[in-house]
């Protein structure tokens, strides 16, 4: 079935609303103020996944995608969109998330950060090899898109792209960074991570005797904010990027392997609970019940909560909220071109 559809928001995830006679359609790759022509692909009683068909009348906010993939591969949703627009959006997606699913009433909204560099900013990128041929996957599908560069991607890592592609390979799925990385997380984009450890440290409170970073990959908070506290304990469950921060350490840091949950408690016990900071900074899952149990348990004094998933960080701020004042949600664009959206939202008992 095909309908004429005039798209007024875009939805986290990257596809554009429209409402007709009480329904909501979602129609990938559009923008607020597109008419278009769409095809139902998957009815359900309140809402329907569409396919795009036809632009009748563009968005003022439409722009031409410098990429040829754009549309095919599963990577970029906003490529078609002006970048402010792009930044108005996210802003909005988290405000909107935060009211709707945290059931936050009025919510302290700081502007979005934006990336200095909207395109070549990621410093890796991950490429499907089947039967010799390196790509992404398709838009909604694991059907392999071809490709020989990235928009998106820093020149480095295009470069190892090209070299990749150059030599016989198994199936299966290849990282591809511009020089050396390690076996465990660390923020794609560069420039908005720096900005995002700048915030960070604004934000914690002088005078604390202890930071307690959960989550804390290889260090990249704890080590950068260790000579602003007395103590500093970082918490990762994963084992080389622990080994790593014991590495480059300071004397006053100390880092545990194992789950956030098994290590918190005792962590939160040792030390001035009225002065101490706790970072989380979770998978898109959130954090879960035992951790906030733990937290709620304890109190510490602040709270720095970052988030690449607004719907699972509107829920533990809901949790967290009877005990805190929610200060402030900063988004930042860590993922420009993408439905992605990071936050950094502060909590003060």
């Amino acid at each position: 079935m095909n309908l004429i559809l005039h798209i007024t928001d875009i939805a986290f995830g990257g596809n554009g609303v429209a409402r007709l006679d009480g329904k909501v359609f979602f129609v990938p790759f559009t923008a607020p103020g597109d008419v278009v022509r769409a095809r139902i692909i998957r009815d359900k009683k309140k809402f329907a996944e569409t396919q795009l068909l036809e632009i009748l009348t563009p968005s003022p906010y439409r722009v031409a995608p410098p990429c040829t993939y754009f549309g095919k591969c599963g990577g970029c949703s906003y490529q078609h969109i002006a970048y402010e627009q792009q930044l108005e959006i996210k802003h909005r997606q988290v405000e909107q998330t935060l009211r709707r699913v945290g059931k936050f009433s009025a919510v302290p909204m700081r502007p979005i950060v934006p990336s200095s560099a909207p395109y070549h900013f990621r410093n890796r990128i991950r490429v499907h090899i089947e039967n010799g041929v390196a790509g992404f996957y398709a838009h909604g599908s694991h059907a392999l898109v071809p490709i020989t560069h990235c928009e998106i991607a820093q020149p480095a890592v295009n470069e190892a792209l090209h070299g990749i592609r150059q030599r016989p390979l198994h199936d299966g799925d290849y990282t591809l960074t511009g020089g050396t990385t390690g076996t465990y997380f660390s923020q794609t984009n560069d420039l908005v991570a720096a900005e995002l450890l700048a915030l960070v440290q604004r934000e914690a409170t002088p005078g604390h005797t202890h930071l307690i970073d959960a989550y804390c990959g290889a260090g990249f908070f704890a080590h950068a904010l260790a000579p602003n506290y007395p103590q500093v304990t970082g918490i990762e469950e994963n084992e080389h990027a622990t080994t790593h921060a014991r590495r480059v350490a300071l004397e006053n840091e100390t880092y545990l392997t194992g789950d956030v949950a098994n290590h918190l408690g005792t962590a939160l016990a040792g030390h001035d609970i009225s002065r101490t900071t706790l970072l989380l900074d979770p998978p898109a899952l959130g954090l879960a019940p035992g951790v906030i149990g733990t937290i709620l348990n304890a109190l510490p004094a602040d709270i720095l909560y970052i988030s690449c998933n607004p719907s699972t960080m509107a829920r533990d701020l809901a949790l967290l909220a009877p005990h805190y004042t929610l200060e402030s949600v900063t988004p930042l664009d860590m993922f420009p071109q993408t439905a992605e959206i990071e936050s950094l939202a502060v909590l003060r008992k």
